[in-house]
């Protein structure tokens, strides 16, 4: 998807109906800035936004994501390019999201790793190798909770025995054994457990 396109058609179609950023804002129950950065093709609407933004402007969604009114002869072949290309631009954000919790491991770990060098080079007294070690684990409870949303939300995770693609909850992550990206999980369709492997591509299925 283009989303200068896009932010440029959201701009001519909102100015066709003489309606300001602030009056469109209010309309959607957002603020101004929102509109601002769809029309300077910064981000997309929410999901959750779309089908009345698409009623206000009166347009369909299909032209939406086309950045343009799209003739009914073409509308079917535009929407597959459209569907493609909301896939391509999840699995893209998907992938940084993932670097992004690597990143989030590692710089979580090594306060902990420098700790244990520290206490155990440097003679201390108990409590205070305590309030070291401590210490250092504060970034790694704090950065679990948003690692583990990333692990449940990005991608899928693709059953073993049946190879349905699904996103699971988060407290069958949470609970879930696991090593590297793969981890022991009931699976939605089959119903039995297995190492279920994170998948980036190729989509959900919900048959």
């Amino acid at each position: 998807m283009d989303q200068i396109k896009i932010g440029n058609f959201i701009k001519q179609k909102r100015k066709e109906k003489n309606i300001t950023q602030n009056e469109l804002s209010e309309k959607l129950n957002i603020t101004n800035r929102a509109i601002s950065k769809w029309e300077n093709g910064i981000c997309m609407p929410d999901s959750g936004i779309i089908p009345e933004l698409c009623n206000i402007l009166d347009i369909t969604i299909n032209d939406l994501f086309s950045g343009e009114v799209v003739d009914m002869k073409n509308s079917e072949k535009q929407l597959e390019k459209n569907l493609l290309g909301i896939i391509k631009q999840k699995e893209e954000s998907d992938k940084k999201l993932l670097r992004i919790e690597i990143l989030m491991g590692v710089l979580c770990i090594l306060p902990l790793l420098i700790s244990m060098i520290i206490t155990f080079v440097i003679p201390l007294e108990e409590w205070i190798e305590g309030v070291i070690i401590g210490t250092s684990l504060i970034p790694l409870l704090i950065a679990s909770p948003f690692a583990l949303r990333i692990e449940q939300t990005a991608g899928y995770y693709e059953c073993r025995k049946c190879k349905h693609r699904y996103i699971p909850t988060y407290k069958s992550v949470f609970v879930a054994m696991h090593v590297n990206r793969t981890r022991y999980m009931k699976c939605p369709k089959c119903k039995k457990y297995s190492w279920n492997k994170k998948i980036l591509s190729g989509g959900i299925q919900n048959d």
